[in-house]
This record gives structure tokens, C-alpha cells and sequence, in this order.
């Protein structure tokens, strides 16, 4: 269990299971692990948050997609609701249009409807709302339409 933990932090219920694929008593398991919390080893809260933080700023992850992770590691809904908490949804928006823009030069040759239905697709498999994903890609789409514009205005005849 320390090996795993040298590898970086875990849930209480990631340890919890790979000592019970190792057939070690329950009993055992619960008293390490609860000496471990109190040593400040193993700590849920802190790993939830770092998890969030991580994952939104990093990878642009939405607050479903988080909760997912979050709830399959193992972690206490309570504890995802507390550490989701500290994402607002100015964050959540701020992260969407940064993913958006990230991926848009890339879709320059596709029409706008294609660029808007794969747009709206990633940020819905990155776990935002539909209606998040729809208004961001389509004030994205009016910026760059409108930026596009500025520029062939610009070059003039």
C-alpha cells in the first residue's frame, strides 16, 4: 500500500481495493487506513480538489466529466460536490471558450455547421452541459466570424 502511495496520492477506496485484490483482511485494511488518514497519507478532500483543479485547468475538463472521475476513483459524493464547489461557472465558461479556440484553426476548411456539431460534440465528451457547449461554440464561431470579416475589410480590392 505505501508503494502505491510513493506513486502519488490515492482515495481511501482505490487502497481499500487493491488490498482487497491482495486478500488482505478487512479489519487490517481499516485500521491502517484510518492511521494513514490521521497521519494525513490518505486524504479524500485534498485529493478531490487537486484532482479538480488539475483536470479542469489542465485537460479543460467540465464539472460532469469531473464528478465522473471523481465518483469511479472512489471518492464520497459529498467530497465531489465540496471540491466541484470551487469551480464557478465563469471558470467552467472561461475553460470551454479556451478548448474552443484551441481546436478551431484546425477546423478552418470545414463549413461553419460542421465546425459548430464537432465543436459542441467536445465539449459535451469533456463533460460540459449542452446548453454550455452551445452558447460558448456559437459566441466562438461569431467572434472569429467577425474577426475573419475585420481582416478581408482590411486587405480591401
Amino acid at each position: 500500500m505505501l508503494r502505491r502511495l510513493e506513486r502519488g496520492p490515492r482515495t481511501r477506496a482505490q487502497l481499500e481495493e487493491a488490498c482487497a485484490r491482495r486478500n488482505v483482511p478487512a479489519w487490517a485494511v481499516e485500521q491502517l487506513l484510518d492511521r494513514f488518514t490521521e497521519l494525513g497519507l490518505v486524504d479524500d478532500e485534498a485529493y478531490a480538489r487537486a484532482w479538480v483543479r488539475s483536470r479542469h485547468s489542465g485537460r479543460g475538463l467540465g464539472r460532469r466529466a469531473l464528478r465522473h472521475e471523481l465518483m469511479a476513483r472512489g471518492v464520497r459524493r459529498d467530497i465531489v460536490d465540496e471540491a466541484l464547489a470551487e469551480v464557478s461557472g465563469e471558470d467552467e465558461d472561461a475553460a470551454a471558450r479556451a478548448l474552443v479556440r484551441s481546436r478551431l484553426g484546425a477546423m478552418a476548411r470545414l463549413d461553419r455547421a460542421t465546425r459548430y456539431r464537432r465543436l459542441v460534440g467536445l465539449l459535451g465528451r469533456r463533460g460540459y452541459s449542452a446548453g454550455t457547449a452551445s452558447h460558448v461554440v456559437a459566441s466562438v464561431l461569431a467572434e472569429a466570424d467577425e474577426a475573419l470579416v475585420g481582416t478581408e475589410e482590411d486587405i480591401g480590392p
